[in-house]
């Protein structure tokens, strides 16, 4: 954390606010881990433990977090790297507590709060969401099993990145985000697009009767100069015939 210090203007709110949550998280837990890279601490990888009683139990899996240079007022990018049947690998997963929904974000939020959800996220319904896949158990069975064999090529073998520790329990008012996430993340993104208004009959109607009213003025028009078309012939055939038996009586 010195070298850093070093390479960041540490009185930088992100800053600062990520070489704290790098504080708090550097001992791993048999739930969670998670770390910056040495060279970059906006971006972070990050190991979790597949939660009890689910067919993710048993699995460990690894990914990447992407931090936006205004953390933590903007949401950061989640990343999973190991094969899962939940979450599209070397995606972005769209929850609501991602980069996804910014306007979802919450400031007080913070990166173990992230793989608090991503664990409670990972047994529920896939509902289609961005990133998303609907494995059946028994393939998430076997990945879950092959996971543990699953290396990173910055972190080397992910089996060893978690411990024994029991991860800090879980506060009433994370329990309660973590709630607020698992409602918004998926039913946003299923919700319905709002229906189109429904068009207004009248106004077509008087536009269907100007155009009958049009059609029968035209026909008018036309019958009108047929009927003065043949009063003109009827008119010269009456005056030629009239003309010509003047001639022959003369």
């Amino acid at each position: 954390m010195a070298e850093m210090g070093e390479k960041y203007n540490t009185k930088c709110p992100g800053v600062k606010r990520l070489m704290r949550e790098a504080l708090e998280l550097a001992e791993a837990t048999e739930e969670y881990c998670a770390r910056p890279l040495d060279d970059n601490l906006f971006e972070w990888h990050f190991t979790v433990q597949g939660p009890k009683g689910t067919d993710f139990e048993g699995g460990i899996y690894h990914g990447r977090i992407l931090l936006p240079k205004e953390y933590p007022m903007h949401p950061p990018h989640i990343i999973l790297l190991t094969p899962n049947g939940r979450f599209e690998v070397n995606k972005k997963i769209c929850l609501s507590i991602s980069g996804h929904h910014p306007e979802t974000w919450q400031p007080s939020w913070s990166i173990r709060t992230a793989l608090l959800a991503l664990i409670a996220f990972m047994p529920t319904p896939s509902e289609g969401t961005i990133g998303s896949l609907d494995y059946s158990p028994a393939e998430r069975k076997v990945l879950a099993k092959k996971s543990k064999n699953w290396n990173c090529t910055q972190c080397g073998e992910i089996s060893t990145l978690l411990s024994l520790t029991a991860a800090k329990p879980i506060t009433d008012e994370e329990k309660s985000v973590l709630n607020q996430i698992a409602f918004k993340g998926e039913e946003e993104q299923t919700a319905k697009p709002p229906e189109e208004p429904v068009q207004e009959v009248e106004p077509q109607v008087l536009e269907s009767v100007d155009s009958s009213t049009s059609f029968l003025d035209h026909l008018m028009e036309i019958l009108v100069a047929l009927l003065v078309g043949a009063i003109g012939i009827f008119i010269y055939r009456r005056w030629s015939a009239h003309y010509s038996s003047a001639e022959t009586e003369l």
